[in-house]
């Protein structure tokens, strides 16, 4: 075969499985980071103001939240982790800044206070026989003595920081071996460490036990796979990726510090899945009743409650932020009323019994009463989110409508610490709901076929009189403290003229400040990610190779449906043609049909007249999908086969587009 034969041969979208790994590949260097403080602007008056304000409306004297962050505290955490080559992956220095008590003016004062709390790292202890490691990833994790082992939650985001964290346990605790280890959900912060903890061949053994709940090798092989770039760079927005660690920059995500910065994701299988809605097992002398929550905070996700500690686990279904029903990165709208509905069904189940309650973000809260009272309060939050935004569109509110409306929690949900927009927010989770029963239009006919945004932005900046005259209505808009509508304008001016350099440095001050002011720490990051690349461009990133675990784990039918998302369309007219494809180690056929420009495909099917039929393991293919190996070597190498017309492969694979994350979005 010839060299040339698949020249488009990188099957897997390289981004596809590293989007939920958050800033992961970017890092933005030292040097990088100075530079973008010394752009940074001062807060403005108006800015302090609104963040002075903010003091005089929240319960700051309630301080309760500040001993539980810090209670049980074992061994402390300070410095860094690094990989097997010495680079860093986990620094909590680059977060000392934290440390002073007032907040700057830069930072709105609810926001710095959450920054404070997630900046606790170390070992904590939660109750009799359960630990908790904090604040050496983004998310926890809680460690359970047995009688004989150790049982695992959540081996947080990579082998890394879950070595670390164990490491750290073992310093201050007996050195028990990791026997069992628990998923409680398939978000890759809560399971791609597992290799930290555990060896594969223990597990295979019998000698190690995986719990986790139904479905969940399933979400966590395909979760961002087919928008994966897309995800992957509003990822960056979200986390603020590219924005300096500081008083002008990041200082949380809501629920705990930024991504790793590249470290190594892995995934070891399930041996128990957990598939009851209540489900009790004994592990090593500890009882555990899962509760499974399918479609809340993860499509696949489970509590835990341990009835001698008198202990409830809430996985990521109840933290001390409100949550997001649809992440800004992009993904699919949540259900906040069966996520309501849990959280009660928790209560009911767990409220008189428990004495305290741990997440696998944040930190516990301890007594009964405060329990039950957490609970209650981030049920009805939910609920009315779901409820009171469908109360609102059935009067005709569109979203934005919506959002402008529902500026506050009802009653004493508002003043709730735990129940503040610091992940989740109230103006974007009503939008969600909104999308989740009534999609993305707002049902105006002027809203149907809407100009794009370069063409609207040169139309407005026309209508506006020109250039010069939409900027000079943005800064005073800006003199005044209007920072959305100078934004608005100042949007308008950019994608009309995008190299115009006033314009987009005035974007970036009026963003700046709105970044200053948000208490949702996603905002912030977003609005700061924007303002740093619109004066110094994009910085561009470079995906992470897939994990392998997570690439074997992928149904052969995934690499098919995401062929059918790369496949470029208009180049592919003229070039129809029928495949058959054969997983000869799985005994799986697949039909593909290449027809008006539109791949399509029926497993279990073969096509009686094929252009070309290929035989290939599942094993090969992941391996090419890795980039160990590419499709002329395995044919070489007899590792693939091929009957019929060989270029009709080489064709279909040229017709596969790359993509890249380094697209605008806050200019056109």
């Amino acid at each position: 075969m010839k060299s040339n034969l698949f020249p488009r041969a990188g099957i897997w979208c390289r981004s596809a499985l590293a989007v939920a790994v958050v800033g992961a590949s970017l890092g933005v260097a030292r040097a990088q980071e100075q530079s973008s403080l010394a752009l940074a602007k001062p807060a403005s008056a108006a800015t302090q103001a609104s963040n002075a304000a903010v003091l005089k409306a929240l319960p700051f004297n309630d301080r309760q939240d500040y001993a539980d962050a810090t209670r049980g505290l074992v061994a402390a955490f300070s410095g860094s982790i690094t990989d097997a080559n010495g680079k860093v992956v986990w620094d909590t220095r680059q977060y000392d800044f934290l440390s002073a008590d007032t907040a700057p003016d830069t930072v709105n004062p609810s926001l710095w206070r959450m920054a404070q709390l997630n900046a606790n790292a170390g070992l904590f202890q939660v109750a009799e026989r359960i630990y908790q490691v904090r604040g050496l990833d983004l998310a926890n994790m809680t460690i359970i003595e047995g009688d004989k082992g150790l049982l695992v939650i959540d081996p947080l985001m990579t082998s890394e920081t879950a070595r670390a964290a164990l490491d750290l346990y073992y310093r201050k605790r007996p050195r028990k071996p990791v026997t069992t280890v628990i998923y409680t959900h398939s978000h890759i912060d809560h399971f791609g460490g597992v290799r930290g903890v555990i060896d594969e061949a223990d597990v295979k053994s019998g000698k190690v036990q995986v719990y986790a709940p139904s479905g969940f090798m399933e979400e966590a092989a395909s979760e961002n796979v087919f928008a994966g770039t897309a995800m992957f760079r509003r990822a960056q927005y979200q986390s603020g990726a590219v924005v300096p660690r500081g008083e002008k920059g990041q200082v949380d995500t809501g629920i705990g510090k930024g991504g790793v910065s590249g470290g190594s994701v892995g995934l070891i299988a399930p041996t128990v899945l957990v598939d009851k809605p209540y489900q009790q097992v004994r592990i090593d002398g500890i009882d555990i009743e899962f509760q499974l929550t399918p479609g809340s905070e993860a499509p696949a996700e489970m509590n835990l409650y341990l009835p001698q500690m008198r202990a409830l686990c809430m996985a990521e279904n109840a933290t001390h932020t409100q949550h997001n029903i649809l992440t800004p990165r992009g993904a699919l709208v949540r259900d906040a009323k069966a996520w309501s509905q849990y959280l009660d069904a928790s209560l009911v189940r767990y409220g008189d019994r428990a004495e305290v309650m741990f997440a696998q973000h944040n930190w516990p809260t301890w007594g009964g009463e405060r329990i039950r009272t957490q609970l209650a309060d981030q049920r009805d939050m939910y609920s009315y989110l779901n409820d009171h935004t469908l109360h609102l569109l059935n009067q005709g509110l569109t979203p934005s409508e919506i959002s402008a409306v529902m500026q506050k929690l009802p009653g004493d949900l508002d003043r709730k610490w735990y129940n503040r927009g610091y992940y989740g927010s109230l103006s974007f989770n009503s939008r969600a709901v909104y999308q989740r029963y009534m999609g993305f239009y707002d049902g105006n006919p002027a809203n149907l076929d809407p100009l794009s945004p370069q063409e609207a932005g040169t139309r407005y900046v026309e209508a506006l009189g020109g250039a010069e005259h939409a900027l000079e209505l943005m800064r005073a808009a800006m003199d005044k403290g209007d920072y959305r509508w100078a934004v608005e304008l100042g949007n308008h001016l950019v994608f009309a003229q995008p190299d115009n350099r006033a314009a987009r440095d005035a974007q970036a001050d009026a963003l700046e400040q709105l970044g200053y002011q948000a208490e949702s720490s996603l905002w912030r990051n977003m609005y700061l990610s924007a303002a740093v690349e619109l004066r110094k461009g994009v910085v561009e990133a470079t995906l992470r190779k897939p994990a392998a675990d997570l690439v074997r784990a992928l149904e052969p039918a995934m690499f098919f449906d995401y062929l059918a998302v790369r496949l470029n369309a208009e180049r592919a007219q003229g070039h129809d043609m029928q495949v058959n494809w054969t997983f000869s180690d799985r005994k799986q056929t697949f039909a593909l049909t290449l027809r008006n420009g539109v791949l399509t495909y029926r497993q279990d099917s073969r096509h009686a007249h094929p252009d070309a039929s290929l035989s290939i393991d599942k094993a090969t293919l992941d391996r090419i999908s890795l980039k160990e190996l590419d499709f002329p070597a395995a044919l070489k190498q007899g590792l693939a086969k091929v009957e019929g017309d060989p270029s009709k492969l080489g064709e279909l694979m040229g017709l596969m587009d790359n993509f890249s994350p380094n697209f605008n979005i806050a200019t056109p």
